[in-house]
């Protein structure tokens, strides 16, 4: 009686584990021996095994959509709000950072600026609230502003350029790194204003500037364009603006430079 019961049960698994890999349900067909070893364990009743199983799969889902959203990001690095230095920059908010990682502001449409001087941290939050975009669910890309504007400007020249507007429209959220560093061509920044008309009201953009706003039209190199984009972005949205020294320039001073600066043959005022 014993070795029937044993071979129903071979039998029994034989037959689901086609059924879960049809159902595409692989987390618990990888896992199965494990997992209902541990609902027996735990003197699980029907429902509750089903849920621990259910659990076990929507993990391993998860898993994998973050792992694939992370790739199509084209992050340049990892980085994290807990590896953020708040004390370094006091003039950033814990608060409303952590609220902008709810990513409210992305299901929204919103916009989010983050402005400063380089070093303080800009493309650190951008990427750590892209991943946290991720995590809840939206897709996200990554791009610096120069590579932007190139691929526009390219696919202009070439006559495709419904198809990459289309590709730079499509992600939920849109990171654009370093604005303001190099001048755009008159060109380059009507095509801008062409992708954040496209995304207005329908999906987010983020992006770090080293400039102020006021300045823009400089960085545009046509101030009725620079007007016409902040018309949009400012529209719905969240502006951090950092104010203080690089981490590289600081790491520098620790480094050697305010030794130096001791060294220094005192000096007297009259």
């Amino acid at each position: 009686m014993a070795a029937s019961k044993k071979t129903k049960l071979v039998e029994d698994l034989d037959t689901l584990e086609p059924m879960l890999t049809r159902l595409k349900l692989t987390a618990i067909r990888d896992q199965l021996d494990t997992l209902l070893d541990q609902a027996v364990r735990a003197e699980l009743n029907l429902r509750e095994a089903l849920t621990m199983l259910c659990t076990a799969e929507v993990a391993r889902k998860d898993e994998r959509r973050i792992q694939m959203g992370m790739s199509i990001a084209k992050f340049p690095y990892v980085r994290t709000l807990e590896g953020f230095e708040y004390d370094a920059q006091p003039s950033v908010d814990p608060k409303q950072i952590r609220e902008l990682a709810t990513s409210r502001w992305v299901a929204n449409g919103d916009s989010v600026l983050l402005l400063g001087p380089p070093g303080v941290g800009k493309t650190h939050l951008a990427v750590a609230l892209g991943r946290e975009a991720i995590v809840r669910g939206y897709s996200t890309l990554f791009v610096p502003a120069t590579s932007l504007v190139t691929q526009l400007a390219r696919a202009h020249a070439e006559g495709r350029l419904e198809d990459k507007l289309l590709h730079f429209t499509k992600p939920k959220l849109l990171i654009v790194d370093e604005l303001g560093y190099l001048p755009f061509e008159a060109n380059a920044a009507h095509l801008f204003f062409q992708l954040v008309s496209r995304r207005y009201e329908r999906g987010s953009i983020l992006v770090t500037s080293n400039r102020s706003v006021a300045e823009w039209g400089g960085v545009f190199g046509d101030a009725v364009v620079a007007t016409a984009i902040l018309d949009r972005m400012l529209h719905h949205s969240h502006v951090v603006t950092i104010r203080g020294d690089s981490y590289r320039l600081r790491t520098k001073r620790r480094a050697g430079l305010a030794s130096q600066a001791s060294a220094k043959p005192e000096t007297t005022s009259n």
